[in-house]
């Protein structure tokens, strides 16, 4: 068979995560940047979320991978 398609998914979205969460956690300190999301950083907390979808992915693919044991 292929590629898991589960492996470049949680890879991107792990990737996006972990930069998206780095630039909500240093901009978090500038109250004007996030007046239109009502005071909310926006961008930590989507960056958490995409981190922990893309690691929930890629231990579905880690343990998709593990074929049953045959009688």
């Amino acid at each position: 068979m292929g590629l898991d398609i589960r492996w470049p998914i949680g890879l991107m979205f792990t990737l996006i995560g972990i930069l998206l969460s780095i630039y909500g956690a240093v901009t978090g300190s500038g109250n004007e940047m996030y007046q239109h999301s009502l005071g909310i950083n926006i961008n930590l907390i989507w960056g958490v979320v995409l981190l922990v979808f893309g690691v929930l992915m890629l231990l579905g693919a880690v343990r998709g991978g593990k074929k049953p044991p045959t009688a």
